[in-house]
């Protein structure tokens, strides 16, 4: 089974090394990792030429977002199975690859997801929060719950029978996807009760009041396209973010 990886990256050239180097450590033999870049003004090309030889492909070019650039390297994939890493992102093991292979193994499954560790961005990484998703049943949708996206691997066939990410969303494209991914009936998704990633805070979707304001808009939009809910179901969502994560003590 082949594994692709998709990492989007724009002016990321102090966050990338580590991302890159977790890839490349991942003790999954069969991996391809394409780096898509908007067009980097930084020492982005610098980095993935010093550190980059295992990657299938870097592409840097203006892109229309974060959701286009994705569309972009899920459309280059050439793997059975598809995940995401962000250029500030890291695995949290060399083995989540091959934990996440064993898990596909069964040929009922076309999603896995797992739990995610927020960590800030000192030279530290202390860790701020812990995502502890937990097993999917389709009721939960109604209450709010998605799994965390970076964590989520899905079979190549799913994305091209229910599509990429839709562009018309500019930050909440992802909630959009998983509504779409999640509500279907066909999808038989296994959860894995471990930490795969690990992400640096300062989300697109979080960075200001107006753009907290979008995503809430564009989340109820997704909820009543795929007719999971309402306003309810938003509030629900958004209470997640403060009972929904465990914290972590310093250190």
């Amino acid at each position: 089974m082949r594994i692709s990886i998709v990492t989007i990256a724009f002016n990321a050239a102090r966050t990338l090394p580590a991302t890159l180097q977790s890839v490349a450590a991942q003790d999954y033999p069969n991996v391809e990792h394409w780096l898509i870049d908007g067009a980097s003004t930084d020492n982005t090309p610098h980095v993935v030429k010093e550190q980059g030889a295992h990657l299938a492909g870097f592409v840097s070019e203006p892109d229309q977002g974060l959701y286009d650039a994705l569309n972009k390297g899920i459309a280059r994939c050439t793997g059975d199975v598809i995940g995401l890493l962000h250029a500030d992102d890291v695995f949290a093991s060399p083995t989540v690859l091959s934990d996440i292979a064993r898990a596909f193994a069964d040929e009922n499954i076309n999603a896995v997801y797992g739990d995610l560790e927020y960590i800030d961005n000192s030279a530290q990484a202390r860790v701020i929060r812990y995502w502890q998703a937990g097993s999917f049943a389709p009721a939960k949708l109604h209450w709010g719950w998605m799994p965390p996206h970076p964590t989520l691997y899905v079979r190549r066939a799913l994305y091209e029978r229910i599509g990429l990410f839709d562009t018309s969303y500019r930050v909440a494209a992802d909630y959009d996807f998983v509504l779409r991914l999640f509500s279907d009936p066909q999808l038989r998704a296994a959860y894995l009760p471990q930490v795969l990633v690990r992400m640096r805070v300062g989300g697109v979707s979080n960075r200001s009041l107006r753009n907290i304001l979008r995503k809430s808009g564009e989340d109820l939009r997704a909820l009543r396209r795929h007719g999971v809910g309402g306003l309810a179901t938003l509030a629900c969502k958004n209470l997640r973010k403060v009972g929904g994560f465990i914290q972590r003590a310093p250190g």
